[in-house]
C-alpha cells in the first residue's frame, strides 16, 4: 500500500512538474512572443510617424506651389505692381468680390437662464480650390452652425477646419460642388509702407460685398487678440471698417492680400477712424498649420517683462534705454532652461506701477536689434518655430553676452 501510494504520489507530482514545466515554457514563449509583438508595433509606429512628416512635409509644399501658381497668374509683369489699370478700386473690386464672403454662425452663449443659441456675423475669403476659407477665430468661435454666403446668392454650409485664439485665424471649409472658387494670393507684408492705399473688402453690418479704401496709418502694432497673446507687426489703417468686416480681406492695390481685418479701436463698437488687420506673413503660417494640422504651435520663451524706458535704464544703470527686461520666467520654461534671470528688486514708476528690475535685458534676438517686446514678438512669430535654437543677446550686471535657447510651444 505504501509502495503504491509512494508511487502514485510520484506520478502526481511528476505530472505537475510537468505541467508547471510547460506553463513556464509557454509563459517565456509568450513574453518572447509579445516583446517581439511590441517591437514590430513600435517599428510600425515608427515608420508611420516618418511617413506622416513626410506627407505634411508634401501637402505643405503643394500649398506653397499652389499659393505661387496663383501669383505668378494674378501678376504676369511683376514690375507692374502699381500699374494704373490696377489701381482702381473699381477694378480691384471686380477681381475680388467672388472670392469674398458672408459668413453667419450659429453659436452658444451664456445667456442669463443659461446657455441660449444666438447668431452673429463675419466675413472671410476663399484660400484655395479645395474650398478652404479664412476668416477670425472670433468670427466663428463657439459655432454650432456655419453658413458661407458668395456675393452670388449661393449659400454653402462650411465645417471648422482649423482656429488659433492667439493670432485670431481660422480656416473652415466648404464643397463647393459646381460652384467655382476663386481664390485670393496672399501678399508679403513686410514690404508695406505707411501712407499705402488699401482697400478693405467684407460684411459690415450684413451689408454682404462692401468696398471702403484708405491707407495704411502705421505699421508694427502689437494686438491683443481674444486668446489673450500680443500679436506683433499688426497693419493699423484707416479705412472704415464696422461689425461684420471682422475677417475679410485688407488688399494692396495689386489686389493681394495683406492682412485679415481683425479689429477696430472704438469706444462704441463702431468706426472711429482705426482698423487693424493680422499681417499676411503671419497668416500665411498660420493658415498652412490649420489646414494641415488642424491647429498653430505658437513659439514661447515663458518670460513676462517691460520695455526699456530711459526711466527703468536710469534706474539699472543702463548705457542705453532699450530692450526688453524679464520680470519673471516660468519654471521650467526654455527662458528657465537656458538660464535666463528675472529681477528680485521692487521699483515703482513715475506713474505708480511698481515693476521688478535688475534682471536680465534681452537688446537682440539672432543678430536682429530689439527695442522692446513688438520686435521680439515680431521675429519670433515670423522667423521660430518650436524646436529652433534662438542667440538671445541680454544685458546682465553690466555686461553684454550671448545666450543660446531652444524654443518651446505656447502652452
Amino acid at each position: 500500500y505504501f509502495q503504491l501510494s509512494y508511487r502514485l504520489s510520484l506520478e502526481m507530482n511528476g505530472k505537475l512538474y510537468g505541467l508547471a514545466a510547460l506553463a513556464l515554457i509557454l509563459s517565456i514563449l509568450s513574453g518572447l512572443g509579445f516583446i517581439a509583438l511590441h517591437s514590430q508595433l513600435s517599428s510600425a509606429y515608427n515608420e508611420i510617424q516618418i511617413l506622416s512628416q513626410k506627407l505634411d512635409s508634401l501637402n505643405e509644399k503643394i500649398l506653397m506651389l499652389d499659393e505661387e501658381l496663383r501669383s505668378l497668374t494674378l501678376n504676369q509683369n511683376p514690375g507692374q505692381t502699381y500699374n494704373v489699370n490696377l489701381t482702381a478700386p473699381e477694378r480691384i473690386y471686380d477681381s475680388v468680390k467672388d472670392s469674398v464672403v458672408m459668413i453667419r454662425v450659429i453659436a452658444v452663449v451664456q445667456g442669463f437662464f443659461g446657455p441660449a443659441y444666438a447668431s452673429k456675423e463675419g466675413s472671410g475669403f476663399v484660400y484655395d480650390n479645395l474650398g478652404h476659407i479664412v476668416t477670425n477665430y472670433h468670427v466663428i468661435e463657439d459655432a454650432k452652425k456655419i453658413e458661407v454666403y458668395f456675393l452670388d446668392k449661393t449659400i454653402l454650409e462650411a465645417s471648422l477646419v482649423g482656429s488659433d485664439p492667439y493670432s485670431d485665424l481660422a480656416v473652415i471649409e466648404v464643397k463647393p460642388g459646381k460652384k467655382e472658387l476663386k481664390p485670393l494670393v496672399l501678399g508679403d507684408s513686410s514690404e508695406l509702407r505707411v501712407g499705402q492705399p488699401v482697400v478693405a473688402v467684407g460684411s459690415p453690418f450684413g451689408l454682404s460685398g462692401s468696398l471702403t479704401q484708405g491707407v495704411i496709418s502705421q505699421l508694427g502694432r502689437v494686438l491683443r487678440t481674444p486668446g489673450g497673446r500680443l500679436v506683433p507687426n499688426v497693419i493699423q489703417f484707416d479705412a472704415a471698417v464696422n461689425p461684420g468686416n471682422s475677417g475679410g480681406p485688407l488688399l494692396d492695390y495689386s489686389g493681394r492680400v495683406i492682412g485679415v481685418t481683425t479689429a477696430i479701436a472704438s469706444q462704441t463698437g463702431q468706426f472711429s477712424g482705426i482698423g487693424f488687420a493680422i499681417p499676411s506673413n503671419i497668416v500665411r503660417k498660420v493658415v498652412k498649420s490649420l489646414i494641415l494640422r488642424g491647429e498653430y504651435k505658437h513659439p514661447w520663451l515663458g518670460i513676462l517683462g517691460v520695455n526699456v524706458t530711459p526711466e527703468i535704464a536710469e534706474a539699472m544703470n543702463l548705457p542705453q534705454a532699450y530692450g526688453f527686461l524679464i520680470t519673471k520666467v516660468a519654471e521650467g520654461s526654455p527662458a528657465d532652461k537656458a538660464g535666463l534671470r528675472a529681477g528680485n528688486q521692487t521699483f515703482r514708476l513715475s506713474d505708480g506701477t511698481v515693476i521688478t528690475i535688475g534682471g536680465d535685458v534681452i537688446q537682440g534676438v539672432d543678430g536682429v536689434k530689439v527695442i522692446g517686446i513688438e520686435e521680439l514678438l515680431a521675429y519670433l512669430e515670423e522667423n521660430v518655430k518650436p524646436g529652433d535654437e534662438i542667440t538671445l543677446t541680454i544685458y546682465r550686471a553690466g555686461k553684454k553676452m550671448d545666450i543660446s535657447l531652444v524654443v518651446g510651444a505656447f502652452p
